[in-house]
């Protein structure tokens, strides 16, 4: 997949995570059996909210505290058949097409192919030299 550049505005959530220069974690996501299950556990447990996500797959982001709290939010979403148990951390990158040459240059592997996150960003998933998936995006609200 060739570069491409994409512009990123001034006045989002994807700009200001977009102003990280040292690829910090900013996203989660639970991959879950029974999402309905999760929602109440993780809600009666730890005090998350859920909300439907209007985008075009079943996605629930998740709130974990306010913005004057340190911390940071999530999603949970139904397990595919392919993934394990766990949770995905996701940090923020340049160019995940950069991100994406510097995985495969280190030793990880590209999961998955760079894809358009609506009002998000791009969004490849790689996996480490130890076995450990992460999410690489690169925050841009125009993305459809």
């Amino acid at each position: 997949m060739s570069p491409v550049t994409r512009r990123l505005p001034s006045t989002s959530f994807a700009a200001r995570i977009g102003a990280c220069r040292r690829s910090r974690p900013v996203r989660f996501e639970c991959y879950v059996e029974d999402v309905q299950r999760a929602k109440v556990f993780y809600s009666t447990v730890i005090g998350w909210t859920f909300e439907k996500w209007a985008g075009p797959m079943p996605y629930w982001p998740v709130t974990t505290g306010t913005d004057d709290e340190a911390g940071i939010n999530g999603g949970l979403r139904q397990r595919l058949p392919h993934e394990g148990v766990g949770m995905v951390s996701t940090v923020t990158v340049e160019s995940v097409d950069a991100a994406s040459e510097a995985v495969r240059a280190a030793g990880g592997t590209l999961l998955v192919e760079e894809m358009s996150v609506f009002g998000l960003g791009w969004l490849a998933y790689a996996m480490d030299t130890e076995g450990m998936v992460f999410g690489i995006l690169q925050p841009d609200v125009s993305a459809t």
